[in-house]
């Protein structure tokens, strides 16, 4: 993307790796490395293969441009590219260019080559943001902060628990997107998947192939079996929807109401008509660049439904689809790393949340003081009659507690004392398993 947005929108490393000069690259790469895979097969002599090779690796010396503007016409860009392959390393070593393949072959591979790039990319930048995230669940263990459930204040947690939660989606993400990754095939069948052409070796082609870019060979061409498009689909709209969950975290924990954590950034934040404000953009814009991924996504697991050996249009929708989702995404981890790494979390404001939504607590503890004598249904109605009392009456809940001669006020009071329960447990389980993915060992 290029323009007024790309700035929030082709953010990071991935943006550049499904450029318009990305997408050449692989293309001549697949070429190059189809070239020394027929030749290793005995298809082409090593002289031509090498002539592609080096023809490949010198853009410069092919008329891209004249691609481009064929492109269209011939209904995607190998055409064009195979006859400047052609035209540059002469009669005859243009026998090692494009041996037996045709443009799905390519263009597939190309797409392969370019998300594992891509992806890397991505990868980083979540990577970066659980890092920040293990140091804010290791600093914040046990630091109060009070949990909210549809949109209200339910009972306290520690902000330690909700960092080691924003770790876990994070590792969960990284983990399926390598696990995809790993697992993306080589296309090479030919015409119709049949490797016709490829003159009784197209089996071994293929596997040569796949060796040369590190590719996993299938059995059979995924021509119009669109899984590895689907998985990569999948698992980058995973990613997206764990980073907009922080992301959203971020921006709520940062209103003005709230108060609770701050974006620190230099000469961000600001607004046009009100000099006071301070925006959390990096949060915002992370929101923003994953709330298109679904959409894209959508896009993609439509586009599976392909007719015969060739889809006419669904297969072609998938490039330009693939390369914003990718983009997205990528923007998407890399604004939320930036978010994570200037966020100031205000303990002694969460801390103050928590003293002053004790009523919570306080209800629960009546609750469970009055269950030995009228049961547990009628105990949690009880408690909730007196907390609608204390609201009515405008008197606090604890007030209303100590008029009760049917508890012991004394512990019930005592025992409505903050308690996050396990959190410290799971931070530490969390923060373990965060070790174990980045010592390679998930």
């Amino acid at each position: 993307m290029t323009g007024l947005f790309a700035g929030t929108f082709a953010r990071g490393g991935a943006a550049a790796a499904v450029s318009d000069d990305a997408w050449f690259r692989a293309l001549l790469e697949v070429e190059a490395a189809l070239a020394r895979a027929a030749a290793t097969v005995g298809l082409v002599p090593a002289t031509a293969a090498d002539a592609v090779t080096a023809a490949c690796a010198d853009p410069a010396g092919l008329d891209l441009a004249t691609v481009v503007a064929r492109a269209a016409d011939a209904g995607n860009p190998v055409p064009p590219l195979v006859r400047a392959l052609q035209g540059a390393v002469g009669e005859r070593d243009a026998v090692a260019v494009h041996v037996g393949a045709t443009s799905q072959d390519v263009v597939d591979t190309a797409l392969v080559l370019l998300a594992r790039q891509a992806v890397a990319e991505v990868d980083a930048d979540l990577a970066a943001a659980a890092e920040v995230c293990a140091a804010l669940a290791r600093r914040h263990r046990d630091d109060l902060v009070m949990g909210r459930t549809l949109m209200q204040q339910a009972l306290p947690t520690t902000f330690g628990l909700k960092a080691a939660t924003w770790l876990a989606g994070l590792d969960g993400a990284r983990l399926r997107l390598a696990e995809v990754v790993a697992s993306l095939p080589v296309q090479y069948g030919g015409a119709v998947g049949t490797l016709a052409a490829s003159s009784g070796a197209g089996v071994a082609v293929r596997e040569a192939l796949a060796a040369d870019l590190g590719l996993v060979a299938p059995a059979v061409p995924w021509s119009t079996v669109r899984l590895p498009v689907a998985d990569l689909a999948g698992a980058l709209g995973a990613a997206a929807g764990v980073v907009a969950t922080v992301a959203v975290d971020v921006v709520l924990l940062a209103q003005t109401e709230v108060a609770e954590a701050a974006e620190v950034g230099e000469g961000r934040g600001g607004s046009s008509a009100m000099p006071h404000k301070r925006n959390p953009v990096a949060a915002i814009s992370a929101r923003a660049c994953a709330r298109r991924a679904p959409g894209l996504v959508a896009t993609l697991l439509g586009a599976m439904e392909q007719e015969h050996e060739r889809a006419a249009g669904a297969w072609h929708s998938e490039w330009p689809t693939l390369t914003d989702l990718l983009t997205t995404v990528g923007s998407a981890a890399a604004w939320l790393a930036e978010s994570l790494r200037g966020l100031r979390p205000d303990v002694g404001r969460m801390a103050d949340t928590v003293a002053a939504a004790g009523e919570g607590s306080l209800a629960g503890a009546l609750a469970e003081a009055l269950t030995p004598s009228l049961g547990q249904g009628a105990a949690h109605d009880a408690a909730a009659e007196a907390t609608r009392h204390a609201r009515d009456t405008g008197r606090s809940l604890a007030e209303v507690v100590a008029t009760r001669t049917d508890v012991d006020v004394a512990a019930v009071l005592g025992a409505a004392v903050p308690d996050p329960g396990e959190a410290g447990a799971q931070v530490d389980a969390a923060l373990a398993e965060h070790e174990q993915l980045v010592e390679g060992t998930p």
